[in-house]
């Protein structure tokens, strides 16, 4: 494939406005750019308006490697802030703009682009690639928990997720947890509060028993790799007038979980200081888990990963990162595989107006992909 049409197919993608929803438009074009190269691809229907995307590119009996990248972006925000129209895709030197440039349809069209380039080159490898294009990874990883759940990730040997890395290959990463906790208590005028119960009076106990508790584990557990746990209330809602006992008030928090302390010790130890504050006279609360996504741990010597550094020109850092991925749904699946996360884009650029990619960077990660699928499925 020339340089040329490798840029425009990335210009294509990015134009197609599939924020946190319209998934089918690039599974479509993605659907119709391996048929053009005769690579059969299925569409996984999440909902309407919403496709995931899995090709599947055969030569021999060997490893299978997935190769997985996510369709949607966030917004775009105040889009008379950004330097050109967020989906307008426009080239300034040599970086691309526009939103998802980075975040991360340059990775995902490489992938794509290095399965297509391997089959039209007849590359001399044995095992199977399998493109998984997935849906709603910014608000939850819906398309890639939907297909583990249908048992597409059942076969793989590896995993490669394209997401913005620089020049590192990621192992492991956080996981992420939203919560709500609700308050109960009864409306009265404030001239007699002793004729209510106040739920917000209720919700700071909760606020300041569980910064406490969690800055304890905080204190207490670490990776040598993602850090400690990291505990925020970020959305508290009470009242209905100022002259009025609150009747009502609803607390939301994130938390960043890490191995030693999973998610499930997290969510025990929210519910435990729930429950002691519903012992005492007045307290009615409810907490509810939003958004469950466990943190990802993956060897960091995996045959993929020294795959990718037999061909690199210079030793990749091994690391994680804090934010997570498509690879906490995948990982769920009930086989093991090698993990990698590693992709073109500007690390830190994510959400932020002005998204681009480099040109450069993207087209030498095509040759880098398509030379990582060589050295695994050898």
């Amino acid at each position: 494939m020339h340089k040329e049409e490798r840029i425009n197919i990335l210009q294509d993608i990015i134009k197609i406005k599939s924020v946190n929803d319209n998934e089918s438009q690039v599974a479509d074009y993605l659907s119709d750019l391996f048929q053009k190269y005769g690579i059969e691809s299925e569409k996984v229907k999440y909902s309407e308006g919403r496709e995931n995307l899995v090709a599947t590119y055969k030569k021999g009996d060997g490893k299978v490697l997935g190769i997985s990248g996510h369709e949607d972006v966030v917004a775009a925000g105040n889009e008379n802030e950004w330097t050109f129209p967020p989906f307008s895709a426009e080239i300034d030197g040599d970086k691309l703009y526009g939103r998802g440039s980075t975040d991360m349809k340059s990775g995902l069209t490489a992938l794509a682009i290095a399965m297509i380039e391997v089959k039209e080159e007849n590359a001399d490898i044995n095992g199977t690639l399998k493109f998984m294009g997935t849906v709603g990874e910014e608000v939850g990883e819906l398309g890639s928990e939907q297909l583990t759940k249908e048992g597409y990730a059942d076969d793989l040997n590896g995993l490669i997720i394209g997401e913005p890395t620089g020049p590192a290959l990621i192992y492991t990463h956080k996981g992420s947890m939203n919560y709500t906790v609700v308050s109960r208590g009864k409306s009265a005028h404030s001239s007699m509060p002793q004729e209510g119960i106040n739920s917000i009076s209720n919700i700071n106990a909760f606020v300041a028993r569980a910064n406490a508790e969690m800055q304890a584990i905080t204190n207490k557990y670490s990776n040598e790799i993602l850090g400690e746990t990291a505990h925020a209330i970020t959305i508290i809602h009470g009242g209905d007038q100022i002259n009025s006992i609150p009747a009502s008030t609803t607390l939301q928090g994130n938390i960043r979980t890490i191995p030693e302390f999973d998610n499930s010790k997290v969510e025990a130890l929210l519910q435990h200081i729930v429950e002691a504050l519903n012992k005492k006279e007045g307290f009615n609360l409810e907490l509810k888990i939003d958004n469950d996504i466990y943190p990802v741990d993956a060897a960091s010597d995996s045959e993929l990963i020294q795959a990718i550094q037999t061909i690199s020109d210079q030793e990749l850092p091994v690391t994680g990162i804090s934010p997570t991925t498509d690879a906490a749904a995948f990982t769920k699946a009930d086989n093991s595989f090698d993990l990698v996360i590693y992709g073109p884009g500007v690390s830190d650029l994510p959400h932020q107006k002005d998204e681009y990619v480099s040109i450069e960077n993207y087209l030498e990660m095509i040759d880098t992909y398509k030379a990582i699928y060589k050295a695994y499925l050898k």
